[in-house]
């Protein structure tokens, strides 16, 4: 059974809308962002985040 913690986890990310998404990629690409992401003090979930966000956009507009 999980734990208190991870009940209020999980109900913490349904409320604001986390998922979790699985993406095949070359390992050397995920190990590089990795680093990257580590070097600028950013997050991974954040900067695909921000990726993402841009990308839309940028669809949107052409």
């Amino acid at each position: 059974m999980a734990n208190v913690q991870t009940k209020a986890t999980k109900k913490w990310r349904e409320k604001v809308g986390i998922i979790s998404k699985s993406y095949g990629l070359k390992k050397d690409l995920a190990e590089a962002f990795a680093a990257a992401c580590e070097k600028a003090g950013v997050s991974q979930a954040s900067q695909i985040s921000k990726m993402m966000k841009e990308f839309i956009e940028q669809s949107e507009k052409g």
